[in-house]
């Protein structure tokens, strides 16, 4: 039986709890075998904005998974040069495992979006979108074409900028995110205020 394989990508700066409900709620949901939470080595979508390095990054999803049952942290484009295009990865993935039933997980806010990606149609071909929803948020659909699931998970006012922001308030993020990526922002002086 083919393994049923999630991927969920994103920048995590950082990975919050929000995060965390989401890929449990949808590997649950779709009964995924593992769910690979993959954090952008190079995200193009966000060349405007200064990032936490890739590493760091990727450092923190270890961390926030570490022990949670089905998840993985997926350092496929943190190692790959250049810009971290889903295409990729997906192509990455499928030649490691050609038979894994892929699953790609966004936000429905990225489902309208899809056809701004970098080589949408070869996403379309192998895998099936996983379409989050929020409950009192409007659902967005993919294009036509597209075959697609929608899971429904739990609000959480929660966002990466909202504790980049507090911790550079110096305002407390205990509970927003896992208490290891918590001591990894501290060990390494991520997100600090400016001097």
């Amino acid at each position: 039986m083919p393994e049923r394989l999630g991927l969920f990508g994103g920048t995590f700066d950082p990975i919050h709890v929000g995060h965390l409900v989401t890929a449990v709620n949808v590997r649950h949901a779709l009964r995924l075998d593992r769910l690979l939470v993959v954090p952008a080595g190079d995200p193009w979508q966000k060349a405007d904005r200064r990032l936490a390095p890739a590493t760091d990054r990727l450092a923190m999803v270890e961390a926030a998974v570490s022990g949670v049952e089905g998840l993985e942290a997926c350092d496929l484009e943190v190692r790959r040069a250049g810009p971290s295009y889903t295409a990729d990865t997906v192509a990455e993935l499928l030649d490691a495992d050609p038979g894994a039933d892929l699953h790609v997980v966004v936000g429905s806010d990225a489902a309208g979006l899809l056809a701004t990606w970098e080589r949408p149609e070869e996403i379309r071909a192998a895998a099936t979108l996983v379409v989050v929803h929020r409950p009192g948020s409007e659902a967005e659909r993919p294009p036509a074409g597209w075959r697609h699931e929608v899971v429904e998970v739990p609000q959480f006012e929660v966002s990466s900028s909202e504790i980049r922001a507090r911790l550079a308030d110096e305002r407390p993020i205990e509970f927003l995110v896992t208490p290891g990526v918590h001591h990894l922002i501290q060990e390494r002086g991520l997100y600090a205020p400016a001097p």
